[in-house]
């Protein structure tokens, strides 16, 4: 751990102690220094120090904090630790069921080890509580193409189209899967279609 990761710790180590000592706010004084630590994770995060101890000390101090669970699952993504980061995802989905961007990205740690069944499951709770959410739409074509379920693909891609006419990636990926289901005729259409959008 870095010193200054260690000097923030004892200062806010201190102003617990010193908190503590208020009588009758102690829980919200913690929850305001478990969101100080998770504002830190986030600085330390937006340098690109992916280190997780500053969601894990908003974790202990305020364990029914959903955003800090979110957070580190977000660094053990990009990490490549797939597995702590669906923990952490699942952690902060049972506290905050209705937050689209966990199941999100949950949805892309179990896309990335080849979990297509899971992730397709994540989006399309993503798209439940959200349903013009471009993103969930395509990556949800995604998985059904990685799963050689092509016509499920277009039909997401062609969602996305509807909501977002001008989107590129759509008509190249539906472009795609059209190609892959043998339809060369629509592929090259979508193709043609994404070359006039740039």
């Amino acid at each position: 751990m870095a010193p200054y990761h260690r000097n923030y710790r004892v200062a806010l180590i201190l102003l617990l102690a010193v908190f503590s000592g208020c009588g009758g706010n102690e829980s919200r004084d913690i929850s305001a220094i478990a969101l100080t630590e998770i504002k830190n994770g986030d600085n330390f995060r937006n340098r690109g120090d992916f280190d997780t101890a500053s969601y894990t000390e908003a974790i202990r101090l305020d364990p029914d904090n959903a955003v800090a669970y979110a957070n580190r699952g977000d660094v053990y993504r990009e990490k490549g630790e797939y597995n702590k980061a669906r923990d952490d995802y699942s952690q902060a989905i049972r506290l905050d069921p209705n937050n689209t961007r966990i199941y999100k990205n949950r949805g892309i740690a179990y896309f990335k080890t080849g979990e297509y069944d899971k992730a397709i499951e994540d989006y399309t709770q993503a798209i439940r509580l959200k349903p013009d959410n471009v993103w969930a739409y395509q990556t949800r074509g995604f998985a059904y193409r990685e799963k050689g379920e092509y016509d499920k693909a277009i039909e997401d891609y062609t969602q996305v189209i509807r909501l977002k006419p001008d989107n590129v990636w759509a008509y190249q990926t539906r472009g795609f899967a059209y190609r892959e289901k043998g339809d060369l005729q629509k592929a090259k259409a979508d193709f043609d279609k994404a070359k006039s959008l740039r």
